[in-house]
């Protein structure tokens, strides 16, 4: 009995009754079928909102990040029954690897980028905090906070686990319910992806819904709080985009789209170059991992006109070998599309491709896919085409095959290539390759114009390049034009699209207050109790040390060249320091550092661990010889990154803002000491 899928909506797996039947790629055998029932949005929704978000806010962005991290573990650990299911959407285990190993991994950055580099609490500061009066008492900022509202994620089939994953991570960190829509053909390995995810106990309740089949009228339901993400097709991104709630609302919409990404061989390249072949193993990659079904595929390989041939030729010798067929079999290197109605589709643009371009290899060379039972599977040829005059043909540039296709384009000269490149568009990814870092310098600031990402590929890259089509967490992922215009992932930027950001003013006090972060000329907090001696639970924000006074003598400088090897001549050349625009010898920048520390550490055993770093750095003014100076300490923020030591004693980080002064009251040295602080117990 063919499995019937289920929403998961309002906590409860939703769908009895069969509707749409979904067919294996491979042997078009029946896999599942979504479920007849409609969904309520509105109790969708109510769910999230009243249920997801309290859940999500009642965390602080280092718990929802600890959450992740026990998430994609608990997936890595259970990764084998999605590989099992994969299968049948055509994908290879290499190709099943990169959704399902890498959207467990996606969850895993996003856990370290929240544990890195958000803030305990619902809060982010994003400064510096700026003087708004000539007296101090007035100041400005901008704050990041949870939307308080719901995201709707609407993914492509190609990545029916990474696709969900990516958008879900930051959504998460950022605190926002989510309710994902996989594309329908693939949506039997979403549901188990999420399902496994619920069966784990680490998903807080209503944090994620899960819609197979129709969205409905759950995009009339949105409002201006709330957040529409989008993966698929220019064409149905420009529908959703003008959607009448989405523009009534001013519901932010973000596009991720499938685009006509190009590769460029640079002119400075030979056959005989390691580059020439780097260049035709990433277009056979490209054209081959996943069947071409990759938003970031090598649609088109833009080429020098004298090495089109040599360039068609390698192409088509490594396409040859290529094995197609049943995943399951340990030959095959390439699946199936993803199903029967892609397959139609993708034979419909390589004939609109046709018109404007000559076969250089095709499935009239001896496709035959591999496997029992596969003459029924959704199996496409590798396809590349070639153009000898690309310029006048506007179908290669506008026309996508979604699937296993490429289109070689002859070009005179680099300025050439780099218009053909921009003829598609706007793009999610384009690569150079080049031997040449002039070449790199003069084209990537042309074709960046049009790119959401660039890959410059040569011999020293590519032992540990990624690759052309392959989206990183760290990096933004999107494009402009036909590509979206929009962008996900790139590391903390990502969790900010999540988040409403909004200007403050205050008092400084008022501000160091809501940010949960000291500024300068906030009320301090002074005691007999040196900051150094608390633990992490204890310390306040503006516990401060104003310390006692040194002076710095001429000795001060010897010693410290002596002992750092810096004998600069403006601390040891009396006559050229005189000429100097400080016109006398003065001290070094880091021995006032290390005269601060000396100041205000508390040398005895205690709380204070280490210190791992600095930020913010400025000498702001010279110290010379005779000068006084001294130090205050003030604690500034504290994340409860809620890790414990090999001894099991829990531990915070605190940032302290450090300011030097000198006999004049003068700010000579500003900066943040980051240090581990024990807790108590």
């Amino acid at each position: 009995m063919t499995q019937i899928l289920q929403s998961f909506i309002g906590g409860s797996w939703l769908g009895e009754q069969g509707a749409q039947v979904l067919r294996s790629a491979v042997n078009g055998r029946p896999v599942a079928s979504t479920h007849a029932e409609s969904i309520d949005f509105g109790e969708s929704l109510h769910h999230a909102r009243s249920v997801g978000l309290p859940a999500l806010l009642a965390m602080d962005f280092q718990q929802r990040a600890q959450r992740l991290r026990a998430i994609s573990k608990y997936l890595a650990e259970h990764k084998e029954e999605l590989y099992a299911i994969s299968a049948h959407t055509g994908a290879t285990r290499a190709d099943s690897w990169i959704d399902i190993e890498g959207g467990a991994g996606t969850l895993a950055a996003y856990a370290g980028i929240g544990g890195g580099e958000l803030p305990s609490g619902n809060l982010v500061h994003e400064g510096p905090a700026m003087p708004l009066g000539k007296k101090g008492g007035f100041a400005g900022t901008h704050i990041l906070v949870p939307r308080r509202g719901v995201a709707v994620h609407i993914n492509a089939f190609n990545f029916p686990v990474w696709g969900l994953l990516e958008k879900w991570a930051p959504s998460f960190l950022a605190g926002m319910p989510c309710i994902g829509k996989p594309a329908t053909s693939t949506s039997y390995l979403t549901e188990a992806l999420v399902r496994l995810m619920h069966r784990s106990g680490l998903l807080p309740e209503g944090s994620l819904q899960l819609v197979i089949g129709s969205t409905g009228d759950l995009l009339d339901r949105l409002d201006g709080s709330d957040v529409v993400t989008f993966t698929g097709s220019a064409d149905t991104a420009a529908k959703l985009r003008v959607h009448p709630n989405i523009v009534r609302h001013s519901i932010p919409f973000n596009a991720e789209a499938d685009s006509l990404n190009c590769a460029i061989l640079a002119p400075d390249v030979s056959p005989d170059d390691e580059e020439f072949d780097l260049f035709v193993k990433e277009v056979a990659r490209e054209m081959t991992v996943k069947s071409g079904q990759k938003c970031t595929a090598i649609r088109r390989a833009i080429v020098p006109r004298q090495h089109l041939d040599a360039v068609a030729e390698k192409l088509r010798a490594r396409l040859a070998k290529m094995v197609v067929g049943d995943p399951a079999r340990e030959d095959v290197r390439m699946g199936a599309l993803a199903s029967h109605a892609q397959q139609a589709d993708v034979a419909e643009r390589v004939r609109t491709l046709m018109e404007g371009a000559e076969l250089v290899y095709g499935e009239r060379d001896g496709f035959s896919p591999q496997g029992e039972g596969v003459s029924e599977g959704a199996f496409f040829s590798p396809t590349l085409l070639l153009s000898r005059d690309p310029l006048r043909h506007d179908a290669v540039h506008d026309v996508e095959a979604f699937g296993p296709v490429s289109t070689l384009m002859a070009y005179d000269g680099l300025d050439e290539a780099l218009a053909l490149a921009a003829r598609g568009r706007g793009s999610l990814v384009g690569t150079l390759v080049t031997k040449d870092p002039a070449t790199a310098a003069k084209a990537i600031p042309v074709a960046a114009s049009h790119h959401g990402r660039l890959l410059v590929l040569d011999r020293e890259a590519a032992a540990e390049s990624t690759g052309h089509g392959s989206p990183l967490p760290f990096l933004k992922h999107g494009g402009p034009g036909r590509a979206g215009g929009g962008e996900e992932l790139g590391g903390l930027r990502a969790v900010k699209h999540y988040l409403q950001r909004a200007a403050l003013q205050g008092s400084p006090t008022m501000l160091a207050a809501v940010t949960g972060e000291y500024m300068r000329g906030a009320k301090l907090n002074e005691s007999e109790v040196h900051p150094f001696r608390k633990h992490f639970e204890d310390l306040e924000i503006g516990d401060s040390l104003l310390t006692h006074r040194r002076t710095v003598g001429e000795a001060d400088i010897v010693a410290f060249g002596g002992i750092s090897g810096d004998y600069f001549y403006m601390h040891f050349d009396e006559v050229a320091a005189k000429e100097s625009p400080f016109g006398k010898r003065i001290a070094h920048g880091y021995f006032v550092l290390s005269a601060a520390a000396g100041l205000f550490v508390s040398p005895a055993p205690g709380p204070v661990l280490a210190n791992y770093g600095l930020d913010t750095l400025r000498f702001v003014k010279p110290v010379g010889i005779g000068d006084t100076i001294r130090a205050r300490l003030t604690c500034k923020r504290k994340i409860d990154r809620q890790k414990k030591d090999a001894n099991g004693v829990g531990q915070g980080v605190v940032a302290w803002d450090v300011e030097v002064t000198n006999q004049d009251g003068e700010l000579v040295a500003s900066y943040d000491i980051l240090t581990l602080v024990a807790k108590r117990g």
